[in-house]
């Protein structure tokens, strides 16, 4: 871990995919092995960036974070009814995740079953855009119990690598009747605690094989997760009140193939 070129690139492709529908871990496996950094430092390297990528969530969505540690007057996603939302969004997820984590990061972690998820998830995006939804949650503050649960459900699918918790969740929250800008930005609220429990399982199992000649190549790769992962969402959230999903649906089944034969 001396490349800090790597940690920049790596901490670039972090910052611009965590957020979209394309899946973050995904892109950093593939993007790992074009590298030639791989195993089980690289892979605990490319989960502890993602905690830069979260900052920039709390940042840009600072005033929603501060209301669910003290409540807004008219504000029903904020104290403790907020916090017990996010709780459901998170509980399915971190249960299956605890008990399959080392299944995963043995098994799941390699481009092939990337490539599949890349695929499958591509497809269900485009099923989800077809149908004739119509929404009943236009705001963060109609988001219900039942909503929150079902969206925690759907983010199960993010624990196949390569699906993408993003596209996991926001479809999940259109199929239950958020509108698509509402379910991207619950998404990017909900993956907070859900990834500072991923990121902190995952540290707190692997953090004897860091040591210190490794902070500089880790504090580039988070400092610059953040600054793209800001980038990424302020620009998604505005391309949403534009487009569909579709086109990440569409990337998603042209780098599939490539994947596939690649790595065959």
């Amino acid at each position: 871990m001396t490349s800090l070129f790597t940690a920049a690139i790596l901490g670039i492709v972090e910052g611009l995919t965590e957020f979209l529908p394309v899946s973050s871990t995904g892109h950093l496996i593939i993007t790992g092995h074009l590298l030639g950094f791989t195993g089980e430092k690289a892979a605990s390297f490319e989960v502890a960036i993602q905690l830069g990528a979260i900052l920039a969530v709390v940042v840009l969505y600072w005033s929603r974070f501060w209301g669910l540690l003290f409540p807004v007057p008219n504000q029903k996603f904020s104290g403790i009814r907020g916090l017990y939302l996010l709780f459901l969004t998170s509980l399915p997820a971190s249960v299956l995740g605890l008990l399959t984590h080392d299944f995963i990061k043995q098994h799941l972690f390699n481009p092939y079953t990337v490539a599949w998820a890349l695929g499958v998830g591509a497809i269900m995006i485009l099923i989800v855009e077809k149908k004739d939804l119509r929404p009943d949650c236009y705001t963060l503050d109609e988001v219900t119990p039942k909503l929150a649960l079902g969206i925690g459900c759907f983010q199960c699918l993010a624990l196949w690598p390569g699906f993408s918790r993003s596209a996991a969740t926001i479809m999940g929250g259109m199929l239950l009747g958020a509108k698509r800008k509402i379910a991207a930005e619950y998404s990017f609220i909900a993956a907070v605690p859900i990834m500072f429990a991923a990121t902190g399982y995952d540290m707190l199992k692997s953090y004897k094989l860091f040591t210190m000649a490794d902070m500089p190549f880790l504090a580039v790769g988070f400092i610059v997760s953040f600054l793209s992962a800001w980038a990424a969402v302020k620009g998604f959230i505005y391309l949403l009140g534009k487009l569909t999903l579709r086109p990440f649906a569409y990337y998603r089944l042209a780098i599939a193939p490539l994947v596939l034969f690649f790595w065959s």
